[in-house]
């Protein structure tokens, strides 16, 4: 990733992308371009460098949303089997630089994935949603009191995964929520 193509890539506008149970949602570009070849390279093309990037991107953008530094910054989390295949969760490397970049705490404990899961991208909404369901568990010991949760994602189509973590953590009495992807195929 070079500062040219870095700097090519645009931020959406500064405003809440969704709701979802109650959460506010937040997607901080547009799926194309560099930003979708810097997210491949991270998922599929073994280039965990690039880790760094997506969390300057993403802390860039959130740095124009709040200045509020209670948040523990929470990876959506995969399967173990898919970990090891790939040889690490990205969105767990993003998380540690996010929280490197922003001072936040980072928690990848606090919810696990204990279901193994179909990718998502060629499902239908309510495929998406049956995909994820119970796919989710959160551990109560993990969380650190007084912070927000802050959940990171990589894209956000129809926002099943991150609403499924929501109603999870509501489920153990965790509300305060606030979710953000590094993207969005949709635009505003």
């Amino acid at each position: 990733m070079c500062s040219e193509c870095y700097n090519e890539m645009d931020y959406l506008p500064y405003v809440v992308n969704r709701v979802i149970g109650g959460a506010m949602i937040y997607c901080a570009g547009i799926y194309e371009k560099n930003l979708q070849k810097l997210i491949r390279g991270l998922k599929y093309h073994n280039q965990p460098d690039l880790a760094y990037y997506l969390a300057k991107f993403m802390s860039g953008y959130w740095a124009n949303i709040t200045e509020d530094n209670d948040f523990q910054i929470v990876p959506v989390p995969i399967f173990e089997k898919r970990k090891k295949k790939r040889k690490y969760n990205h969105m767990e490397l993003v998380g540690e630089e996010f929280s490197r970049l922003t001072g936040y705490v980072y928690n990848p404990n606090l919810v696990k994935r204990i279901k193994d899961t179909k990718p998502q991208y060629n499902l239908k909404k309510f495929q998406r949603a049956e995909n994820l369901k119970d796919a989710f568990y959160v551990d109560q010991d993990a969380l650190i009191p007084n912070k927000r949760v802050l959940l990171i994602d990589d894209i956000c189509t129809t926002g099943s995964t991150f609403e499924e973590m929501i109603k999870e953590l509501n489920k153990n009495g965790i509300t305060d929520i606030v979710c953000l992807a590094a993207t969005t195929p949709f635009g505003e």
